[in-house]
């Protein structure tokens, strides 16, 4: 495509109030992208949104759970994908078969779902969380017994929150998360000693066990602006560290380790949302079970 990027962003504009449209975009997203946005958040923050907004079209700029998470709560909006390849490897690894599986093994125990997970898996759960309310929703639920699929590291985060349940996780794993390892805290540690260590949930529990704050990508970004701390280490996608750069330009933010990438968070381009909108490309698609039953699982999340 020949058009510079700002022709890109006055047509996104154009065509959004055109079609009464709506772009929400992850925290991971790249720059370019983060700019054209009429709300980034994390998942919890961008399923409120896809909830609440008037928009006829939603453009998900992310990875297909999340979009697919917009639609169940919007059923009567189109949703896109601007990539329609935009997946998210750690939510693939756990099926509705494999739930239904642990649910026969552990046969008092309620099903929560992580939001990173496919509308089929949320339709065989009983409540699901993001990494920003995972302890609350777990603390929730009236069982005493926990399924919790798919990620073992926020697993192992909410049990070490809730001593009272007994969580059974599957071993699913984020291959971003999963990178950052105690040589690298160690590391950082010693290079920027008065830096405050910020760790995502999802990173292993000896990294998590090492960190200053435990946070979702959201509230690493309310933790940055409030605190009088003017250095911080970052221990999640490097995608953050742009937005927590550009919203307080008087503190300093380093990468836990080298800088780790989510390949497709990084797959959609500002190119890729002007078609979208163009060609109303990459729909979203569910069928009217797997929405229904979906949407209980997330709305009883919302209530908590």
């Amino acid at each position: 495509m020949d058009r510079n990027i700002e022709e890109i962003y006055a047509g996104i504009r154009e065509l959004k109030q055109k079609k009464s449209a709506v772009i929400l975009v992850h925290n991971y997203q790249l720059p370019e992208i983060q700019g054209i946005a009429d709300f980034a958040g994390d998942s919890l923050e961008l399923a409120r949104k896809a909830a609440d907004t008037d928009a006829e079209i939603i453009v998900f700029c992310g990875v297909r759970f999340m979009a697919e998470t917009a639609k169940i709560l919007s059923p009567q909006k189109k949703v896109l994908l601007p990539r329609e390849e935009a997946g998210c490897p750690m939510a693939e690894m756990i099926t509705p078969s494999k739930v239904l599986r642990m649910k026969k093994q552990y046969p008092q125990a309620m099903v929560v779902s992580y939001v990173n997970t496919t509308a089929d898996v949320k339709a065989v759960t009983d409540v699901c969380c993001t990494s920003a309310n995972a302890v609350e929703v777990v603390k929730s639920v009236e069982a005493k017994e926990v399924i919790f699929v798919p990620d073992r590291n926020l697993a192992s985060w909410v049990q070490k929150n809730v001593p009272g349940k007994r969580i059974y996780p599957a071993q699913g794993y984020c291959y971003v998360h999963e990178g950052f390892t105690k040589e690298h805290v160690l590391s950082a540690r010693g290079k920027h000693p008065n830096a405050v260590l910020l760790v995502h949930p999802e990173c292993r529990p000896e990294v998590v066990d090492m960190a200053d704050e435990v946070l979702s990508t959201s509230g690493m970004l309310r933790f940055a602006k409030s605190s009088d701390k003017k250095e911080f280490i970052i221990g999640t996608e490097e995608g953050l560290i742009w937005r927590l750069k550009e919203e307080n330009p008087d503190k300093i933010f380093y990468s836990l380790g080298p800088a780790r990438v989510c390949a497709n968070m990084k797959l959609t381009r500002i190119q890729d949302v002007l078609l979208a909108l163009e060609n109303e490309q990459y729909e979203v698609t569910l069928s009217g079970e797997i929405i229904e039953k979906a949407r209980g699982a997330l709305e009883r999340m919302l209530c908590v």
